[in-house]
């Protein structure tokens, strides 16, 4: 007889690390022990489900070619033996049993191991706000979950519908709820969405985007009660009611750490604590997947990274160091990206206020513009933020928000990150191009040139963020903008302090501009803007006056006037 191993927890990291483990070493005897009635589930697609792009729940169980994944195709196919409706209550670490009970009829059993995998994942965040348990009120983490909240969109319309929480899932979910007929609100405690992901000036782009697609925003508000008799119809925040015939809690996740904690398992804020061959601090115990604190490459500090693609990661370094393997993972770099009504948002890395947290002089740009050449059918913008430290040139992180191609810029930054690079290797990165695909010079490169730029001292900027708190504080600036006048007719900054010179009479004209004023040049994107700078320089304008507003107008996300 083999090894005994047995696994708790049936999603993503548990599946994966069994069926490696069985594959590797097949004297094995590998059990799985689920609590939930499914098993290998993919929980991402829930959002896609409830909007109708997955039309049947079954299609998250199945492999490509349609057959389900149930304990009779894990036994036949895979040579791993599932128990369902079996829920691990306690780990004896010196009798090297888990006992386990019955979900349905309460019976308990135990069972011996050599070998133990904890992947006992996360749970929705519920905090203990009154009135938060009424009908009506949903989270969107289990095949159950989607069921029961896809049952409630029926006959939507016309009814209010109230998203706590502008994360990843508030976001994804925004399109489904309305499609089935919602007014939809959207409530964040946090000034702008998906705080987690990006700063607030892309943030910024994101927030337009979906207001203009009939989303309420309710930002720097938390909630305070969820009110209503037996079902909800408001919902109180700190500063407004709302009325409410669904909820949705999309506040976040938190690690299930409870059954690891009680065996005497080191855990953490983050999650259960491992090393890089993902043991717990019992050398015949694994764990991986969302409950589990992962490395962050980038800080060298825990982070936590509740993603199925670094759970199915964690899975297979388990299933090779189950048998007998030596196998290391080394981190993740915080890469993550959704669709959120035809714009695409993805980050890597740390966003500007992550690094300044962590203590971090940061060096960034902005740089907007078409995926592909503009002479390109299809070509659409993207926003792309380059984050990188100032004195050393370490690339630090990247965000692009658009409808644009993000996916392979984000993957390059993030693979960048994974060896330590700067800016300098995201410059000299040997990136594929041809028009249908990308620039000449790809959006990311033109970035790292920036960046290139600010730390050479050749161009100072700053940020549309740095830019509106001069105005808010009313300094004496003015707005030097560049395009032609045709460009400045269609859409323009609605200052008094703007000053409109097309970048052909800069140099004849540039005299006739104030000396003693702090000078901030812009065109569409600060190419031209880049260019008028420079001009002023070689007119004899002090160089600290002159600056660049990063990212030109496209970039700027706060008023425009628009003929």
């Amino acid at each position: 007889m083999g090894k005994k191993i047995v696994v708790i927890g049936g999603v993503a990291c548990g599946p994966k690390a069994a069926c490696r483990a069985k594959r590797l070493e097949p004297s094995a005897e590998v059990l799985i022990l689920e609590k939930g009635s499914e098993i290998s589930y993919g929980a991402c697609g829930l959002p896609f489900y409830l909007e109708g792009e997955v039309e049947d729940l079954k299609e998250l169980t199945a492999t490509p070619v349609g057959v389900v994944r149930d304990p009779k195709f894990f036994k036949a196919v895979k040579g791993v033996d599932v128990l369902l409706n079996t829920e691990a209550t306690a780990i004896d670490r010196e009798r090297r049993i888990v006992v386990a009970r019955n979900t349905q009829d309460g019976s308990e059993q135990t069972f011996p191991y050599d070998r133990l995998v904890i992947a006992t994942g996360s749970s929705p965040v519920r905090p203990p706000i009154p009135g938060i348990d009424r009908e009506g009120i949903f989270c969107l983490k289990t095949l159950q979950d989607g069921k029961r909240i896809k049952d409630a969109l029926q006959n939507g319309k016309g009814k209010s519908a109230v998203i706590v929480g502008a994360g990843l899932i508030g976001m994804e979910c925004l399109e489904p709820l309305l499609k089935a007929g919602f007014k939809v609100h959207l409530v964040e405690k946090l000034p702008y969405v998906l705080p987690a992901l990006i700063d607030e000036e892309m943030a910024a782009h994101l927030m337009k985007h979906i207001e203009s697609k009939g989303v309420v925003l309710h930002c720097g508000q938390g909630v305070t009660e969820f009110q209503g008799d037996t079902r909800v119809t408001k919902v109180i925040t700190e500063k407004e009611e709302i009325d409410a015939d669904l909820v949705l809690l999309a506040i976040g996740f938190k690690p299930n750490t409870e059954l690891a904690r009680d065996a005497g398992l080191e855990t953490g804020p983050m999650g259960i604590k491992v090393d890089a061959y993902m043991r717990t601090s019992d050398p015949d115990i694994y764990a991986g997947g969302d409950c589990v604190e992962s490395y962050n490459i980038v800080t060298g500090k825990p982070i936590y990274a509740p993603l199925g693609s670094t759970a199915n990661k964690h899975g297979r370094i388990i299933g090779n160091n189950l048998a007998g393997w030596q196998s290391r993972f080394p981190g993740v770099t915080g890469t993550g990206i959704c669709n959120v009504m035809g714009l695409n948002v993805a980050r890597t890395g740390l966003t500007e206020r992550e690094a300044r947290l962590e203590g971090i002089h940061t060096v960034t740009s902005l740089c907007p513009g078409p995926d592909k050449p503009h002479y390109m059918k299809g070509a659409k913008l993207i926003h792309l933020k380059l984050v990188a430290e100032r004195y050393s040139g370490r690339l630090l992180g990247v965000q692009i928000v658009g409808p644009g191609e993000a996916l392979s810029r984000v993957d390059t930054v993030a693979a960048i990150l994974k060896s330590g690079g700067s800016v300098d290797d995201c410059f000299e990165t040997d990136m594929a191009y041809a028009p249908p695909y990308t620039n000449a010079i790809d959006n990311l490169i033109v970035a790292a040139n920036v960046i290139q730029n600010k730390m050479d001292g050749v161009i100072r900027s700053y940020s549309p963020v740095e830019v509106k708190e001069k105005l808010d504080r009313g300094e004496d600036f003015i707005f030097l903008d560049v395009r032609t006048p045709k460009e400045f007719e269609q859409m323009r900054l609605p200052y008094e302090n703007v000053i409109h010179l097309p970048l052909g009479m800069v140099r004849q004209k540039a005299l006739e501009l104030p000396k003693e004023k702090e000078i901030i040049c812009l065109c569409k994107v600060s190419l031209r803007g880049y260019e008028a700078a420079k001009i002023l320089e070689g007119e004899g304008f002090p160089r600290e006056k002159i600056r660049l507003l990063d990212g030109g107008l496209l970039g700027w996300p706060y008023e425009k006037v628009v003929a």
